[in-house]
């Protein structure tokens, strides 16, 4: 009797392999007998004979054993531990390829999650950097200790082993030399450095954050306790090795958990906040406020926001999950009213403090969650004809889609740092609304992912 031969991919099989395209994490994608695989480190159009490393129902992973015929996009990362750290996954491909690969991405995404005709819809070229390194102005370093060293950097790719990382190429130089000493000072003064392991030790993470445009710069301590010994020490070093230091903080998160904050913060030395800039506007950045990582692409992607609103002063504009409302700051001088919500209490703080030190009067910023809060506006009369959102990368809440989809704003301008999330949306909004556009905007060079700016109108 015949045995049939199995075509299932086997543990450690090596095959070759033709990339057909990138995957959503900035992995190659290919197909061996109509299975697919998943290999990071792959360009499309390259042959690589790979390594088959875990194999799933679905889909396999493998590794890159050989590049038979290699890209011609793709180029040496700039970053010595690059291929451990994970943080970057594209700094292999050259610039130019992969703002045109992120657009693709986006394609895939409504491909793969909607019903829309995809070949009709507007796609724009994805809005690049002229600058594509530097460019973030904020870093968590995980803080861990090897034969009495400070480490500080990001676990590496699918481990929990901290790589140490002294210069990374996608910081701002502020805050790489910020992370820099204060691991020294804490290495000098022998301040117990936490093991997640034993659960004992104090610093957990080191945290920095510069205001490109305005040179402020902090440094927040996330400790495991409130008793930070030491810490007039410490504190006297930071202002001696980083003159331009204006806030020291320390933050406490005794949990164990993978979230960086804690609850409770103290401020240690000079302001709570720093200050930054974006075009006209001026922000109050306290430590667990979220603002744009990249603050030159931000005024790209707040412009691209404008221009899709196409506000005349007439509009009632809501701005969902505000946090210190830069995007709706941004639209205020264009609306007759802008309001705001958000789910953390000091975020709305900075939002109300923004807005007033701006002038604005025609704001409106309250703590909570969007598809609560609005739907109590609407009961009381204010309606809004346009609502932007920029969620978080798990995408809009259900009962928010339905909220929009029951109030019925003219456009929808969607805000998506995930092109997943943005087209399973847009599949439940599409009941109700066309998609005019879709801008993506590279907010995060060499990485794989993509944010974009979807406009939608009511049918």
């Amino acid at each position: 009797m015949k045995t049939v031969q199995s075509i299932k991919i086997e543990p450690k099989q090596t095959f070759p392999l033709t990339i057909k395209r990138l995957g959503i994490n900035g992995e190659g994608v290919g197909y061996f007998k109509k299975q697919v695989v998943f290999v990071p480190g792959a360009l499309p159009g390259e042959e690589v004979v790979v390594e088959a490393t875990e194999v799933h129902p679905k889909f396999a992973e493998a590794k890159i054993k050989k590049i038979r015929t290699q890209s011609p996009h793709r180029v040496k990362p700039l970053c010595p531990v690059y291929d451990q750290c994970g943080g970057c996954q594209l700094q292999h491909l050259h610039y130019d390829q992969q703002l045109k690969e992120k657009r693709d991405i986006v394609i895939q995404s409504l491909e793969r999650h909607t019903k829309l005709a995809i070949d009709k819809l507007d796609i724009r070229q994805t809005i690049g950097m002229e600058e594509p390194w530097g460019y973030r102005n904020k870093s968590s370093f995980q803080v861990g200790q090897k034969d009495n060293k400070v480490l500080a950097g990001l676990y590496g790719l699918n481990s929990h082993q901290l790589i140490d990382i002294d210069q990374c190429a996608v910081q701002h130089s502020q805050t790489n030399e910020a992370t820099a000493k204060v691991k020294q000072i804490l290495e000098e003064l022998r301040i117990p450095i936490y093991n997640e392991k034993s659960r004992k030790g104090i610093i957990r993470t080191i945290v920095t954050r510069v205001g490109v445009q305005t040179g402020e710069l902090q440094v927040v301590l996330i400790t495991s306790q409130k008793e930070l010994p030491k810490m007039e020490q410490i504190i006297e070093e930071i202002q001696k090795r980083l003159p331009n230091i204006k806030s020291i903080v320390q933050n406490i998160n005794g949990q164990k958990t993978s979230l960086i904050f804690g609850e409770e913060t103290l401020k240690l030395a000079g302001e709570d906040f720093i200050q930054e800039t974006l075009g006209d506007l001026q922000f109050e950045l306290s430590a667990r406020t979220f603002f744009q990582l990249n603050p030159t692409q931000t005024i790209k992607l707040y412009n691209e926001v404008k221009k899709a609103a196409e506000l005349t002063g007439t509009e009632k504009v809501v701005d969902a999950y505000c946090g210190v409302g830069t995007i709706g700051l941004w639209l205020a001088d264009q609306a007759a009213e802008v309001r705001g919500m958000d789910i953390i209490p000091e975020s709305i703080e900075d939002a109300k403090k923004n807005a007033k030190r701006h002038g604005f009067t025609n704001t409106k910023y309250v703590p909570g969650k969007a598809e609560e809060v609005l739907p109590k506006w609407v009961k009381k009369g204010w309606k809004p004809e346009v609502i932007v959102v920029d969620p978080p990368r798990t995408g809009l809440d259900g009962q928010l889609i339905q909220t929009i989809l029951q109030v019925k704003p003219e456009k929808l301008i969607y805000v998506s740092c995930n092109p997943s999330t943005l087209a399973k949306d847009i599949q439940v909004l599409s009941s109700k609304y066309k998609v005019k556009y879709i801008q993506p905007v590279d907010m995060f060079p060499h990485t794989a992912h993509c944010e974009a700016v979807a406009r939608l109108e009511l049918v």
